[in-house]
């Protein structure tokens, strides 16, 4: 079974690395500071997308574990800024340091700039007190009430670049993010939990809608915002279909594929 995930994988990223090989590449600027609590997947997270971005051809990518570059101030030497990339990914949490210039530049980059934004895992745990953040990734932690666990999960859209390489309903392993300010009239929902085969009556569920999405895409502006809870256990970054997934979610962040992301109600 494993084999055959790797073909898909490479059945998906190696024709484009060939599309593309006589353009420039794109520019990822990978951010993995945290706040708070670590996770020990960033490091293995953020290597595994530089090497997706090198094997599909398709973009170079600077991971820091900092944010000197989140500005368009020019910045001395020879280092980048804002200007120098098409999308932004945070593996993060807590709040960063980051004055207001440099988030103004930020919402721009996304907002103005119609550049892209991929949010992984505890990036809704990042600058929770900073309510433009949250308009723009799409909602912020609330609770992981089970942990984790064996997540029963639903494709909801498997039209969308990165969806058909997951069966339309499986069992995974990670970490899930109930999810609060989030709302389907803002986003589209990938992915979300089966809720007929989860706990409700965990005190520590607060949703009473039963709608626990865990993958989402959105327009911010003009600009494309991608989230995703998965990938809290290390060894998922070694899953041909969750590689696949990123690699497709940073190719439509940063324009080289298209999809719909029209709002729609629960199913």
């Amino acid at each position: 079974m494993k084999r055959i995930w790797v073909v898909l994988l490479l059945l998906t990223i190696i024709p484009l690395a060939g599309t593309h090989a006589a353009g420039a590449k794109k520019r990822l600027l990978a951010i993995g500071e945290e706040k708070g609590y670590r996770h020990e997947s960033v490091s293995h997270a953020l290597a595994t997308i530089e090497r997706l971005g090198r094997a599909s051809g398709l973009w170079d990518t600077t991971i820091r574990t900092d944010t000197e570059a989140l500005t368009k101030k020019k910045l001395e030497y020879n280092a980048k800024n804002l200007n120098d990339f098409d999308a932004v990914l945070f593996y993060t949490g807590g709040t960063l340091e980051m004055d207001d210039q440099k988030k103004a530049d930020f919402l721009s980059f996304v907002h103005d700039d119609g550049k892209g934004f991929i949010g992984v895992h505890s990036a809704t745990i990042t600058f929770t007190d900073w309510p433009e953040y949250g308009d723009l990734i799409g909602g912020y932690f609330d609770e992981h009430p089970w942990g984790t666990f064996e997540a029963p999960i639903l494709v909801e859209d498997p039209g969308f670049p990165g969806m058909r390489q997951w069966p339309p309903s499986f069992v995974l392993r990670d970490e899930i993010y109930q999810i609060r300010n989030f709302s389907r009239d803002k986003v589209r929902v990938l992915m979300r939990l089966d809720a007929n085969k989860l706990d409700l009556a965990n005190p520590r569920v607060h949703r009473k809608d039963r709608d626990f999405a865990v993958t989402w895409a959105k327009m911010y502006g003009k600009g494309r915002v991608y989230y995703s809870t998965l990938g809290h256990p290390d060894q998922n970054w070694d899953r041909p279909e969750m590689q696949a997934m990123y690699v497709e979610a940073i190719k439509w962040a940063m324009g080289l594929v298209d999809a719909d992301v029209t709002p729609r109600p629960a199913p």
